[in-house]
């Protein structure tokens, strides 16, 4: 939906900048108004920009590295950073303002930093991207959704849990 809305506003910055060029070389005396849609021209792309802008996370695994990126149509910015050290993957819970809460899933790796791989309002799809995440690493999987009480999650019950569910 919002690349569908991208697309309008888009069309619509089109239209308005080929009414400005148009009349601005047929009529110079409405130059004044051309300055000022030109203007709404500028926040029109930006405001369309918004609309088809997402956030990725790439992790190369053969060369121990990854990378953020920011991502508008086919352009991609965003470095690539090595990582020496898988340490785990965590879940965490973030309350919002209006009392629900935000489920994070983190790559720690070289002894004290972190990377946000994953945001979901839904704990069992936090957790089951984060068990995926450490299970694809064959790295250990925290649970810190409650404050001051982290755990790490026994692996082993999940994937007995897994098989038998496919049997």
């Amino acid at each position: 939906m919002q690349i569908f809305i991208a697309s309008l506003i888009f069309t619509l910055a089109a239209a308005l900048l080929f009414w400005i060029i148009y009349n601005t070389f047929l009529r110079p005396e409405i130059y004044l108004t051309s300055i000022i849609s030109s203007r709404v021209v500028i926040y029109l792309i930006a405001i369309g920009t918004l609309f088809c802008f997402r956030k990725s996370v790439y992790i190369d695994l053969s060369q121990s590295r990854f990378r953020s990126t920011f991502e508008i149509g086919p352009l991609k910015l965003g470095q690539w950073k090595t990582i020496h050290s898988y340490e785990y993957v965590s879940v965490f819970h973030q309350p919002l303002k209006n009392g629900d809460k935000i489920f994070e899933v983190n790559l720690w790796y070289d002894t004290n930093k972190h990377w946000e791989l994953y945001e979901k309002n839904n704990a069992k799809e936090a957790f089951e991207i984060g068990y995926e995440i450490s299970e694809y690493l064959q790295i250990d999987l925290l649970d810190a959704t409650v404050p001051n009480d982290f755990r790490f999650i026994d692996k082993s019950l999940i994937k007995q849990k897994i098989d038998g569910e496919i049997r």
